[in-house]
This record gives C-alpha cells, sequence and structure tokens, in this order.
C-alpha cells in the first residue's frame, strides 16, 4: 500500500460539495433537496458526470441507490464499499450526507490520480431516501438493498402532496432509464460510510476525526387520534370529542413516561397535523410523530412498547392508534473496520477518538450484511438539519484522507 501517493484534493471536494448545494439552495446557505424529486435527479446526474472523469461505471438498482465502481485487479473480488445519502432535510444543510458520496467519490478520484489499482473493486454509493422526512420513513434505499424490506413496503406512504413513495420511486427510476440496471443486494467484503458528525463532541475536543463504533436504536412511530368535529361557539365543552386536547394529554402522559434521569434516551414530537385546523371547530382528527432512541436494546423495545398503552390511558373521549413506521434497532460495528479507520487516521497523521453515532446512518442496516464502520468529521457547535450546518474544508479533507487511506487497506 502507498499511502504517501494517495492524496486527495481538498479544494476539488470542496468546490464538489459547493456546486451541489445550489441544487436546492435555500436561504441562509441551506439546502432542501428531497428524496425521489427532480432536484434530487438533477443532483445525481452532476455527480455522474464527475464519476465519468475518472472512468468509473455507473448503475442504480430498483430502490434507485446509485452506484459507481471502479475495477480491482480481481474483478471477482468481492468489492469494498463507501457511500452515504443525497436527500435533505426541508430546512437543512451543506454537508450532511452528501459529503460521504463525495468523500467517496474524492477517495476513488485520488486513487486514480495516483495511479493506484486496488485488488478489490471500490464502489461508491449513494442510498436513496436516507432522511425520510418525504415519506416519513428513512432509509428505504439501504434497507431494500440489505433485505429488511422490499422495495414495495412503502409503497402506500404519501408525501405532503398526497404522492404515494411507490409512484415517486416508479418515476424517479423511468427518468433513470438511460442508466444501466443492477441487481439489489451483495455481498461486499466492507462498508465505510463517511459523515459529519451533526454533533458537538468533536469541535469541543479539537479531535479531526471520530472513528465510529456503532450507533444508538431509533424507533419512529405515528399516533392517530379521531375525534368529532364540532362548532367552537355552540358546543359545550364537557360533550366534546376533542381531538387535540387528548393529543395533548398523550404528548404530556408521553413526556412523563419517557423521563430518564441519566439523559440518554432521545424523546421526540417533532410533526403534528391537526384537521379541520379552522379556529372555530373542534378537531376530530390529530397526528403526531414520535421519535425514540437509545443505545441499549433492551431499553428501546420495552420503552418503545409501552407507547400504545399510554396514548390509549390518555384517551377521555377520543379513539387512538398507534403505528411503527421504522424500527432500528442498535448496531457495533466490526472490529475489523472500525481498527481499519484508525489505522488509516495514524497513517495520515490525524487526531481521532473512538465514538457512538446517536443519528441512524445507512450503515445500520448495511452493517447486517457487510462488516462496516464510519468516519465522522467535526461539526461547528453541532449544528445539523439547519442552514447553519457547517464543516470546514479542512475538516472535511482530513475525513476523506482517512477514508481513502482505510478503502486502500481494505481493497488491497
Amino acid at each position: 500500500m502507498d499511502n504517501a501517493k494517495l492524496v486527495i484534493s481538498e479544494a476539488r471536494q470542496w468546490d464538489r460539495l459547493m456546486a451541489l448545494a445550489e441544487i436546492g439552495a435555500i436561504v441562509g446557505d441551506g439546502v432542501n433537496r428531497q428524496a425521489l424529486t427532480a432536484l434530487d435527479r438533477q443532483a445525481r446526474r452532476l455527480v455522474i458526470g464527475w464519476a465519468a472523469e475518472i472512468g468509473a461505471s455507473v448503475s442504480v438498482d430498483a430502490a434507485a441507490n446509485l452506484w459507481f465502481r471502479v475495477e480491482g485487479s480481481d474483478p471477482a473480488a468481492a468489492p469494498v464499499l463507501t457511500g452515504s445519502h443525497m436527500d435533505t432535510q426541508p430546512k437543512g444543510g451543506r454537508f450532511d450526507g452528501i459529503y460521504g458520496v463525495i468523500a467517496g467519490l474524492e477517495a476513488i478520484a485520488a486513487l486514480h490520480d495516483a495511479g493506484i489499482v486496488t485488488r478489490r473493486p471500490i464502489e461508491v454509493v449513494a442510498w436513496t431516501n436516507e432522511e425520510g422526512c418525504r415519506f416519513g420513513i428513512g432509509c428505504t434505499g439501504s434497507m431494500s438493498w440489505a433485505g429488511v424490506h422490499p422495495t414495495d413496503f412503502w409503497d402506500d406512504r404519501r408525501d405532503l402532496a398526497g404522492v404515494g413513495y411507490g409512484k415517486a420511486l416508479a418515476e424517479h427510476l423511468a427518468a433513470e432509464a438511460d442508466i444501466p440496471r443492477r441487481a439489489l443486494g451483495g455481498v461486499p467484503h466492507a462498508y465505510i460510510e463517511a459523515h459529519i458528525e451533526q454533533g458537538p463532541l468533536l469541535e469541543a475536543a479539537g479531535v479531526d476525526v471520530g472513528v465510529v463504533t456503532g450507533i444508538q436504536g431509533s424507533r419512529w412511530f405515528t399516533v392517530t387520534v379521531q375525534g368529532e368535529s364540532a362548532h367552537a361557539g355552540t358546543s359545550p365543552v364537557r360533550g366534546r370529542k376533542d381531538a387535540l386536547q387528548d393529543a395533548m394529554r398523550a404528548i404530556s402522559a408521553l413526556s412523563g413516561a419517557m423521563d430518564d434521569p441519566a439523559d440518554v434516551l432521545r424523546f421526540t414530537v417533532g410533526h403534528m397535523v391537526v384537521l379541520p385546523n379552522a379556529s372555530n371547530s373542534v378537531a376530530d382528527h390529530v397526528t403526531f410523530s414520535v421519535d425514540l432512541r437509545h443505545p441499549d436494546g433492551a431499553f428501546l423495545t420495552a420503552r418503545g412498547d409501552a407507547i400504545t398503552g399510554i396514548v390509549d390511558a390518555a384517551m377521555t373521549t377520543c379513539t387512538a392508534s398507534v403505528h411503527e413506521g421504522f424500527n432500528a434497532q442498535p448496531v457495533v460495528f466490526a472490529a475489523s473496520v472500525v481498527d481499519a479507520i484508525e489505522a488509516a487516521a495514524e497513517a495520515a497523521s490525524v487526531s481521532h477518538v473512538r465514538l457512538a453515532s446517536g443519528a441512524f446512518h445507512d450503515a445500520q442496516f448495511v452493517s447486517g450484511v457487510a462488516p462496516s464502520g464510519m468516519i465522522f468529521v467535526p461539526s461547528h457547535k453541532g449544528i445539523s438539519h439547519n442552514p447553519a450546518e457547517f464543516s470546514s474544508s479542512a475538516q472535511l479533507a482530513a475525513g476523506t484522507q482517512v477514508l481513502a487511506n482505510a478503502l486502500l487497506a481494505l481493497a488491497s
């Protein structure tokens, strides 16, 4: 392995990230580029063009995951994968997700520039719909690839405009009909995902890179409260079936039940829809989200399984239902990949520390198929899912150099 020859281009990587940030740009240096949209396809075409410059082949699978491959000296060998996602939150930043895709592309570009051919092929993947904000379910691309669910599992999940996931996926694949198709799945040798930390630990410690040891578990629920609409001025309060009032009682009860003295459990109600949403009408229908996270699988299971009973007990005049749309159990990354990343950081003279991820990532599902790991770079003030999200060019370059070194080691 000739790490001395393998040097990534900080300027090229930054320029590409800034060019992509223009696709879906919003006020305050933010980006709104959601999955399976025209903006998503525009960004993908731009990245396809950059991959073509180094002779990488391109393909797309049935879940719309986008793949770039550079061959090794042994094309039959299991490939080493790297990548992340290209979609953003509605008020997202310029680095979440897309950094991992461009870091992977920069790593294989640096190998190309240095004339290095690894034994194993290297593939860069852009996973579809990681964020989950459009259809209320995330990581559909990596879950489909890993065999967790078939691609049609989410067909009936709809965005705010009423467009179903299945329809959006079909339209997207039709728009990319010119791109060669590949089968879902595979058995790669290893997977590494580079990502911004989305937390404050690395910046506070003054450390260049986080060597991620695992990801805490996540469970997402949708709670629906059904009442009865009535006139706000004429219906007596004691006789109402006010869905909003019962929803508020349920949220309060959940907040109390999910209190964790150790402050490790993450409980969030971040989305609510009230109907008919009129100031002079009693609400007859309310839905709200519950996002629950914890690094201990048993703890997460127990608290999540308690949600239905807590909500039912909070109802006074209405009825409620609870639907779980996402369940990602905690994972511990493979020691072989974690050690390879740590060795790559040492080879690059980059300061590093081991830490766990509080946010879920596609690596959570890939790890069930292949030995996996992640590389974190610092996030300013820990801000993410926000236009103010920022990591410097130098910080991103340090992470990508570690990624390139690790890919070279694993693919050789």
